[in-house]
């Protein structure tokens, strides 16, 4: 073998050597991308609800006779068991008792058994760089902080003192409105230079998982505001419309699929001091989201099932506020409404504050005293419901009230628990005239028999 032949066997040999060498150093490299990745995952929102869901599932599903505990440990283990089972069905009803409790369980789950630690919680939402926090985030941020200083006038004390609730021209509107846009929110964000603890950062991460897996979605804190209201699915495109839209203008459907056109799960409005304020960077993201959210906030006491036969549902929560919530066929899309009403706040002297005041004030007071008919009238959240609270002060306490409503929104004996008040309002079977509703064969006996009764009656005649 002449030396050409050996030098090219071991140019041969090393070329495969390098080739090797560089195929397990790319393969060592995506094992470890592989498990970068994988860690990322593990602590995004997404992975930490499953695992929310999953070990609360366990907890109350679990037999706890299979266990082999003591007597008082049993006890002890089924109180617990069953104290959480009522609290995850009362949050849902709008008990904040309920809900921190459920929301406290969240968070010793987190920290104690997903392991979530100063460095992987803000895989989950991007806390230490602001260029990568979604409106939402921000606002989750934004209304955490104030509502460790102000409680539930949290968002009340944001809005005044950033003048959110003015009217403003935006891109695309000719005329002004009551909007709150992302830019804004960027703005304060930026300007109040927030600085985040551990403990802080976690609390806002449970919040986003609560609201997602119990809650109402982004509007779960907004609803705990002391503010007028809250509603959603009042705007934007319906789902059938965007369906038309894809058979007919595909250029369009770009432009809503990129959030250049709002959809019916981009609407929340919120009902401040008599205006009617649109939150342009808030988003229930999907449809169905909207709809979980539907479905959900009108349960309390069980008022039967909305359904496409039954298109509507006027209830309370178990704070009080009245809702209602409708969905397709009979409106174009799923929709709630969440009216509050500010009990403490019910006086004559707190709602009407212009000049000559006092004059307004006594002529009220002289018209209820002297038992008069009155009729309340006005735009929707302007405060008429208020103003009737206020002016009950004045009927004389040796008269007894007596009160008929389609749901229960005045609750005159949380303001006056000593007089004789007893509110009535509408059911299923009992209308608001007081008579009892007859079903549909019942009718049909009734229809059916008179009838023949007119015909005998014509016959005899």
């Amino acid at each position: 073998m002449n030396m050409i032949n050996i030098l090219a066997i071991l140019l041969i040999f090393v070329i495969a050597t390098f080739i090797v060498i560089k195929i397990l150093v790319a393969r060592k490299n995506e094992e470890v991308e592989e498990e970068v990745e994988q860690d990322d995952k593990t602590y995004t929102l997404e992975k930490m609800t499953e695992f929310v869901k999953r070990r609360l599932d366990e907890i109350t599903k679990i037999n706890l006779y299979d266990i082999g505990l003591s007597e008082e440990e049993l006890k002890r283990r089924k109180n617990k068991k069953y104290e959480l089972k009522k609290a995850l069905k009362g949050c849902t009803y709008g008990d904040v008792n309920d809900k921190k409790y459920v929301k406290e369980l969240i968070y010793d789950l987190l920290s104690k058994e997903y392991g979530t630690d100063e460095t992987n919680i803000s895989k989950a939402i991007p806390f230490d760089i602001p260029s990568l926090l979604t409106a939402q985030d921000k606002f989750d941020i934004l209304l955490y902080i104030y509502k460790s200083q102000f409680g539930y006038e949290a968002l009340t004390e944001l809005i005044k003192k950033y003048n959110l609730a003015s009217l403003k021209y935006v891109a695309g509107e000719a005329k002004p409105c009551y909007v709150i846009t992302e830019e804004e929110i960027n703005d304060i964000y930026e300007k109040e230079n927030i600085s985040l603890m551990y403990e802080d950062k976690l609390k806002i991460v449970t919040q986003r998982i609560y609201q997602s897996y119990k809650g109402y979605s982004s509007i779960d804190e907004i609803r705990d505001m002391n503010i007028d209201g809250v509603s959603g699915g009042v705007s934007g495109l319906p789902e059938s419309f965007l369906s038309q839209v894809a058979q007919t203008d595909g250029d369009y459907l770009d432009q809503i699929l990129e959030n250049k056109v709002p959809r019916a799960c981009d609407s929340i409005w919120i009902f401040f001091q008599g205006k009617s304020i649109r939150l342009a960077f808030l988003s229930f993201g999907t449809e169905s989201e909207l709809k979980r959210v539907c479905q959900n906030i009108y349960k309390y006491n069980n008022p039967g099932q909305l359904s496409d036969s039954n298109g509507y549902k006027i209830n309370e929560m178990k704070d009080g506020s009245r809702v209602v919530v409708v969905r397709p066929s009979m409106s174009e899309t799923w929709a709630f409404f969440v009216r509050k009403f500010d009990v403490k706040r019910a006086t004559l002297e707190q709602i009407i504050t212009c000049e000559g005041k006092e004059k307004a004030i006594d002529l009220l007071k002289y018209l209820v005293k002297g038992a008069r008919i009155i009729s309340l009238t006005g735009e929707q959240g302007c405060g008429k419901t208020t103003m009737l609270m206020a002016m009950i002060e004045n009927i004389y306490e040796t008269m007894n009230i007596r009160v008929q409503e389609t749901a229960f929104e005045l609750h005159l004996r949380k303001i006056y628990p000593t007089r004789n008040i007893l509110s009535f309002r509408e059911t299923e079977t009992v209308s608001r005239t007081g008579r009892t509703r007859c079903s549909e064969k019942d009718r049909w006996f009734c229809k059916h028999y008179s009838e023949r009764l007119l015909q005998t009656l014509l016959q005899a005649g």
